[in-house]
C-alpha cells in the first residue's frame, strides 16, 4: 500500500529523530535505515523541499529534523514524498457515478480516510516513546544489548 520511497522517508526520518539534534550525513542515515545511497539522497532532497528536514553542507554538515519530533506526523512524512490519493469521484469515470462512489470504492475510500487519520494522529516523538521488545531501526534493544554483556 505504502510505496518504497514512503517506506525509505519514514526510516529517514525516524533515524534523524532517533538522533535529534545531531546532524547525520547521507551515508550514517543510509548504513543505520538499510537505504541505497543515492536513492536515500533523493528521498532527503525532497524532505528537504518540503520543509521536514535541513540540510547543511561542510565539515559539520548533514540532514537534521527541521521539525520538533513531537509535532512532526506520519502524515507529513507520507504527503511529503507520496501523498495518499484519496477517492473523491468515481475512478472509472463513470458518468453517472459521479461523486456518489460505488460500494467498493466507497469501502476503499473509508480506509484511506482511516489510515490517513492513523497517520495524522501518530507523531515521530510517539513512535520513539513507544513501550515495545524492539527499537526502531536497531538488531536489539540498547538496554538489552548492554544488559546482556
Amino acid at each position: 500500500m505504502l510505496s518504497q520511497t514512503v517506506e525509505y522517508a519514514l526510516r529517514a526520518v525516524v533515524c534523524l529523530a532517533h538522533q535529534a539534534p545531531a546532524a547525520q550525513t547521507t551515508e550514517q542515515i543510509a548504513q543505520t535505515t538499510q537505504v541505497p545511497t543515492a536513492y536515500l539522497s533523493k528521498v532527503l532532497q525532497t524532505l528537504s523541499r518540503a520543509g521536514l528536514v535541513n540540510s547543511q553542507r561542510g565539515l559539520h554538515g548533514g540532514f537534521s529534523l527541521a521539525k520538533d519530533p513531537r509535532k512532526l506526523t506520519i502524515l507529513e512524512v507520507v504527503n511529503s514524498v507520496d501523498p495518499i490519493q484519496r477517492i473523491r469521484t468515481c475512478p472509472l469515470d463513470i458518468r453517472t457515478h459521479g461523486k456518489r462512489l460505488c460500494p467498493l470504492h466507497s469501502r476503499l475510500d473509508k480506509a484511506l480516510a482511516f489510515v490517513e487519520q492513523a497517520f495524522g494522529d501518530t507523531t515521530l516523538a510517539e513512535i520513539l516513546a513507544e513501550p515495545s521488545g524492539s527499537v526502531p531501526l536497531c538488531e536489539f534493544p540498547r538496554a538489552a544489548a548492554k544488559s546482556a554483556r
